[in-house]
């Protein structure tokens, strides 16, 4: 299946705030047709520290958030409980990765493929305007091991991102 830009964001929040807080506006989001949702995993930290996977069913009992894994988008997103965004994470608080497609701008992706030619960089830029830098070298990194970067392609936008 070919996907369009695809983009993760992890989120925390305290105890189950997902299913009234969050949730509603990624349904939303979805119904909207503006994304896909590719992956959806929630993790939990236990009185001890320790993270632990928990389901949506779980986050969402009444179902807000429809989701079932596309099979073929080939698409994976990293695990959430060996990311360094939960460390400090306090006990009982709850995180949840959302990885997504860009739906609007699959027709764009087509149309550039078509054309011969290559989306080479994809960036959010931080809402508090500052770089974040161990983001931008991990979605530098997916774009080489995807192909669209060569090697020294990589190494002129890994110097760039590091002298900024």
């Amino acid at each position: 299946m070919p996907v369009g830009p695809v983009e993760y964001l992890v989120v925390t929040f305290p105890g189950s705030r997902f299913a009234d807080a969050i949730a509603p506006v990624l349904a939303d989001a979805v119904s909207s047709e503006a994304v896909r949702i590719l992956d959806l995993t929630f993790a939990r930290t236990a009185q001890d520290g320790a993270l632990e996977h928990v389901g949506l069913s779980e986050l969402d009992p009444e179902g807000a958030v429809a989701f079932e894994k596309p099979a073929d988008s080939g698409v994976r997103a990293p695990d959430l409980t060996r990311t360094g965004a939960l460390a400090g994470l306090p006990a009982g608080s709850c995180a949840a990765l959302i990885l997504w497609e860009d739906l609007w701008s699959v027709p764009l992706t087509h149309a550039v493929r078509a054309a011969g030619g290559r989306l080479v960089a994809h960036e959010r830029v931080p809402v508090d305007g500052e770089d974040d830098v161990i983001t931008l070298l991990e979605r530098l990194a997916a774009l080489r091991e995807k192909g669209e970067l060569t090697d020294a392609e990589f190494a002129a936008q890994k110097t760039r991102i590091l002298a900024d």
